[in-house]
């Protein structure tokens, strides 16, 4: 066999290989960008939720929001945000009578970290100087 016609067929199957490969990694990166929007989806309708459950604008409906937001946590966030998550909802939740605003500051602060960390946020964050905090509408309710 000629060196020509040898190097030719090298080429054609390093070009076919080269072809595959980069089509192969450019449908991981959109599948993985396609994911990653999808949890963002879930993360942003969880931190809306979180509206709906803060003291002086704490509705039924938005309860209700907030379990459905954290039910659908459970298909996709890692384990450390289900705990993270877990552990908050057991120190928000009605039925304790220890809630404190030191610790649920410090639970979320541990919950949105996670999230965060889930989703890649870059650079990193310092847990010692994240302090995040809920805000409520400020509006009153049952005014006349």
């Amino acid at each position: 066999m000629n060196i020509s016609l040898l190097t030719s067929i090298i080429g054609i199957f390093g070009a076919a290989i080269i072809a595959a490969v980069t089509y192969w990694l450019t449908k991981k990166r959109e599948q993985e960008a396609e994911w990653r929007k999808e949890k963002l989806a879930y993360y942003k309708a969880f931190i809306e939720s979180l509206s709906g459950t803060v003291e002086g604008d704490s509705t039924p409906d938005g309860q209700r929001a907030y379990a459905k937001a954290c039910n659908n946590l459970l298909l996709f966030a890692p384990v450390s945000v289900l705990e993270a998550m877990e552990a908050f909802r057991n120190e928000t939740k009605e039925s304790n009578p220890n809630r404190s605003f030191e610790k649920h500051d410090l639970l979320l602060a541990k919950l949105l970290l996670e999230i965060r960390r889930d989703i890649r946020i870059y650079p990193q964050d310092n847990p010692d100087t994240f302090k995040p905090k809920l805000w409520s509408s400020g509006s009153r309710k049952n005014l006349p």
